[in-house]
């Protein structure tokens, strides 16, 4: 049903290196890298994340209310991408740990104050 995620940023650069790191956890790669646009997919999801300068040419902004939500294999990715994400420079809106039994999940917000959750559902 989906076929890709599109974040507005204001600095395509920036997000290119972040999303470059950050992906990579998850086997993903640029598929498309424009002037004015980026899209990363993996090879086994035809969902992609894109990161795009708005058409609009108005200053990218997040959207209050608004995340995406990154499926984890485990525990240890959980953490792996939520301390990616803050050393890349992104900012904390959750620290790993567990959310309800059976998820444990971490929050943080992108270069463009983008919010992300990254969650690991198990019996």
């Amino acid at each position: 049903m989906i076929s890709n995620i599109l974040l507005g940023s204001n600095d395509i650069k920036k997000a290119e290196a972040f999303y470059n790191e950050l992906l990579a956890i998850f086997g993903a790669r640029q598929s498309i890298n424009n002037d004015n646009a980026i899209l990363w997919k993996s090879e086994d999801s035809s969902v992609g994340i894109a990161v795009c300068k708005p058409q609009n040419e108005l200053v990218a902004t997040n959207g209050n209310g608004s995340m995406v939500g990154l499926k984890a294999d485990s525990k240890e990715m959980v953490i792996a991408v939520y301390e990616k994400a803050i050393s890349l420079g992104g900012s904390c809106e959750g620290a790993p740990g567990e959310r309800k039994p059976g998820v444990f999940a971490a929050y943080f917000r992108d270069l463009d104050n983008n919010k992300f959750g990254i969650f690991y559902v198990y019996s």
